[in-house]
C-alpha cells in the first residue's frame, strides 16, 4: 500500500482540533445536526460519533432527518434556529437547496458546520478527500488487476452524480486505475442512487445489456453491494472479479471483505471519527476560532483483515477503536476539490 504519501502531514490547525474543543473555555449548550438521511448505516454511525463526542463535552445534541428531502432539509434546519441552537451541522440533502440556509443562519448569527459536502457560502466543512480515496483505491485496485485480472481493467462504475464528492471518487478511482492499468475503460457509468436497492436496479439493468466488466467500483458500500448482487443474480461467477468499495459505513463492509471472494478493497471512510470532528468544528466555531475551510477526516485502505486494526466485530456491533482511528493523519491537502470539477 502508499496510501502514506499522501496521509504523512496534517495541518496544524486540523491536528490542534481536537484539543482546542476539548479544552475551549466556552461549550455551546445545545447542537443540532440535520442529516439527509439518517436510515443509512454511513449517517447511523456519524450520529454515534457526534453523541459520543457531545456527551463527553457536556453538550445537548438533537438530530432531524431530512429523508433525502431537500425541503424537509430546510424546515428542520429552520425548526433548529427557531429552537435556538447554539451551532448547526447540515448534511446537505444537496449543495444548491442549502445555500439559503446557510444566508439564514449567519443572519441569525447560528454558525454553520457542513458534513460531507461543500455549499457555495459556507464557513467549513468536515469530510473526506473524496477525489484522493478514489485514486488511491484505483492504485491499489489497478495492482490487484495486473497481478490477478490479466492486466485488463473494465470497470462498472456504480456512482451518484447528483453530489461532487462522490463524483470525485468515481473520477479519483479511473484516474488511479490508469496509473497502473493505463488502457482501463469505464464501461458503465451508473447512478445508483447511493443506495442498494436502486444500486443493484441499474447495474442488473447495464450487466443485461453488457457484461463484459471485470471491476465493480462503487462510491459508497451500498452501491459496490448492489453491483455485486445484480453480479450474482445473473448466475456469474466471482472468480476473474473485483470488487471495490468506499465508505466502510458499517457492518455490511465487514461481512462482504469475509464472504464474498471477489470484495477485495475497501477504502475505509471511518464515520464515527467524521461525526467526532464535526462536533469538534462546531465548538470552535461557537468560540469564534479560525477553522480551515475543509476540515479533512482521514481515510485508510483495507484489504483482508486490515478492518480488525480498527474496530472490533462481535458478530452482531462493530466498535471502534479510537486509539487506532485518531492515530491516523489525513493529508494536508487534498489532491482534488470540487472546484475542479468546474474547470
Amino acid at each position: 500500500m502508499h496510501w502514506t504519501k499522501t496521509i504523512l502531514f496534517a495541518s496544524a490547525a486540523v491536528l490542534a482540533l481536537g484539543a482546542a474543543a476539548a479544552h475551549a473555555e466556552n461549550m455551546p449548550k445545545r447542537i443540532g445536526y440535520v442529516t439527509n438521511y439518517a436510515t443509512h448505516e454511513w449517517y447511523q454511525n456519524v450520529i454515534k460519533g457526534m453523541k459520543a463526542r457531545a456527551k463527553d463535552l457536556g453538550i445537548e445534541f438533537e438530530v432531524q432527518d431530512a429523508n433525502l428531502d431537500i425541503a424537509k432539509e430546510v424546515s428542520a434546519a429552520e425548526d433548529f434556529m427557531a429552537k435556538g441552537v447554539d451551532v448547526l451541522i447540515i448534511t446537505p440533502v444537496n449543495e444548491e437547496g442549502v445555500v439559503p440556509l446557510l444566508r439564514q443562519a449567519k443572519s441569525n448569527n447560528i454558525p454553520v458546520v457542513l458534513e460531507g459536502n461543500p455549499v457555495k457560502g459556507m464557513t467549513t466543512m468536515v469530510a473526506i478527500c473524496d477525489y484522493d480515496t478514489g485514486y488511491m483505491s484505483g492504485v491499489e485496485a489497478g495492482k490487484y488487476a495486473k497481478e490477478k485480472l490479466g492486466g485488463v481493467a473494465k470497470v462498472m462504475n456504480v456512482g451518484l452524480p447528483l453530489l461532487s464528492a462522490t463524483v470525485l471518487r468515481s473520477h479519483g478511482f479511473m484516474d488511479g486505475l490508469k496509473t497502473i492499468i493505463p488502457d482501463a475503460v469505464m464501461v458503465h457509468d451508473l447512478d445508483g442512487g447511493g443506495n442498494p436497492d436502486r444500486a443493484l436496479e441499474v447495474s442488473s439493468a447495464a450487466l443485461a445489456k453488457n457484461s463484459d466488466i471485470n471491476i465493480i467500483y462503487g462510491i459508497n458500500d451500498s452501491s459496490s453491494l448492489g453491483g455485486l448482487q445484480a453480479w450474482k443474480a445473473a448466475g456469474k461467477s466471482q472468480d476473474g472479479l473485483l470488487t471495490v468499495g468506499t465508505g466502510g459505513e458499517g457492518l455490511a463492509f465487514i461481512n462482504a471483505m469475509q464472504n464474498e471472494p471477489s470484495y477485495r478493497i475497501e477504502a475505509a471512510m471511518f464515520p464515527e471519527k467524521e461525526g467526532f470532528t464535526a462536533i469538534d468544528a462546531a465548538v470552535k466555531l461557537f468560540n469564534s476560532e479560525e477553522v480551515p475551510e475543509h476540515i479533512v477526516s482521514p481515510t485508510a485502505p483495507m484489504t483482508g483483515e486490515d478492518w480488525k486494526k480498527f474496530y472490533d466485530y462481535d458478530g452482531t456491533t462493530r466498535t471502534i477503536k479510537w486509539d487506532a482511528v485518531n492515530a491516523l493523519q489525513p493529508p494536508a491537502k487534498c489532491m482534488k476539490t470540487s472546484a475542479d470539477l468546474k474547470k
